[in-house]
């Protein structure tokens, strides 16, 4: 994980939710400039919670290697800062699209290095250096979720049955994740992007995979730490965040439905064998109601009630999602990957290198050529050279047992795909 998740209530009532739990919501996206699914893939626009800082992110405005894009000219050029230390940190919501875009990036990526960058590993954090180590230090965020989709093989892989994890109590997801924003050659727009973070799965999910999203408890110190403007240096503290999840969790399976982007439904976060459910809507909403205080936050929760109730649990399919699917044997998730059309889901997972490289708006670059082993992308986090005989990892996968890397197979680094 995390390869699909579900978000399918507006921004105004996520935003009352977190305040609920005193995290604090300065600004705001527009209900109709955030995607509202319960099947949600990478590529749509997600809801970020961040703190209030420049796009440049926290801490002082390094000239030299911002600009420049590049690590070791961070570390060269004189440490010329704008300074900015706001007396009072402020937080905001915002419209962010899923696959982080470095601020390096010269031109609109090609779709196949996008999808390699909606997940960043936590062990790759710990290293330093590597795609994220910008990020890791100025731009962390909370990426909000009703929680997250994965696929339990069955019959040797020859089945997959998708499950729904949330948490027990029915509250907001809050994944740890990275956020940037890019200005493309010849572009006076800007886009904001997002990964979200990854580490051993907990044992309640084990079963499922031996990955999952970090997840962090609402309105927790770790999240007010994780968010800190004035972190602008990566820490063991920070990295002792990235661990796997100790709360309540409930994970039960769901409408094989989800598998398809585009799908959404309601029905799609409801076990599969819940008849109760499926009549009586307003279970969705029953924390939501116990949780409100004063008006404006029961009319809020009643009006999302009638929303999903007039949309009722049938499958609805969005006819602009022009994206097929295609089987992946990934090692951060199970979940089908998204390709830029539906030819391109009949090529398989043994031809996963040969899609074109295209995205829903994303103009035609130069494709790339991934791994024929999906599982084992070689990409370079800055690690220290590898020993002879010894396997890379990944920033955002990483190869198990029974999927050796194949070495020499046309793979790029991560950080040269953006780089073209």
């Amino acid at each position: 994980m995390c390869g699909r998740y579900a978000l399918g209530i507006r921004a105004a009532l996520v935003r009352r939710q977190l305040q609920e739990h005193d995290m604090p919501v300065d600004d705001a996206p527009e209900d109709d400039d955030v995607r509202q699914t319960y099947n949600f893939a990478p590529g749509y626009h997600g809801l970020v919670y961040r703190a209030d800082v420049p796009d440049w992110g926290a801490g002082g405005r390094r000239h030299a290697g911002h600009e420049a894009g590049h690590e070791h000219a961070q570390d060269k050029a004189k440490d010329t800062r704008e300074v900015e230390d706001p007396k009072e940190t402020r937080y905001k919501l915002q419209a962010m699209k899923w696959g982080l875009v470095p601020f390096w990036t010269k031109r609109n990526p090609d779709y196949g290095s996008v999808m390699r960058t909606i997940n960043a590993r936590d062990d790759s954090l710990a290293q330093s250096g590597g795609m994220w180590s910008t990020m890791k230090q100025r731009k962390r965020c909370i990426v909000v979720a009703q929680g997250f989709y994965e696929w339990l093989k069955k019959n040797g892989g020859k089945e997959k049955i998708p499950h729904f994890t949330k948490r027990k109590d029915g509250q907001l997801m809050c994944f740890a994740g990275l956020w940037d924003v890019v200005q493309y050659e010849g572009s006076e727009e800007k886009h904001y992007t997002y990964t979200i973070i990854t580490t051993d799965s907990n044992k309640q999910l084990s079963f499922l995979h031996d990955r999952m999203p970090v997840i962090l408890e609402n309105g927790s110190d770790a999240i007010r730490t994780w968010l800190d403007p004035k972190r602008s240096e990566w820490s063991k503290e920070l990295q002792s965040l990235l661990k796997p999840y100790v709360g309540e969790l409930e994970c039960y399976p769901v409408s094989k439905e989800v598998g398809k982007v585009g799908n959404n439904s309601p029905a799609f976060i409801v076990p599969v064998a819940s008849t109760e459910n499926k009549n009586n809507i307003a279970n969705f909403f029953s924390n939501a109601r116990k949780g409100a205080t004063g008006q404006e936050e029961v009319k809020e929760v009643k009006e999302e009630e009638r929303e999903v109730s007039k949309m009722g649990f049938g499958v609805e399919n969005d006819k602009q999602e022009q994206r097929g699917t295609v089987e992946q044997n990934r090692t951060e998730d199970n979940a089908p990957m998204p390709v830029h059309s539906p030819s391109s889901a009949k090529t398989g997972s043994k031809r996963a290198h040969e899609i074109d490289a295209k995205g829903d708006d994303v103009s035609p670059t130069k494709a790339i050529k991934l791994e024929k082993d999906a599982d084992a992308p070689a990409v370079s986090t800055g690690s220290p050279e590898k020993k002879p005989g010894k396997k890379s990892r990944s920033a955002t996968s990483n190869a198990t047992k029974g999927t050796p890397v194949k070495a020499g197979d046309g793979s790029q680094r991560i950080t040269s795909f953006f780089n073209k």
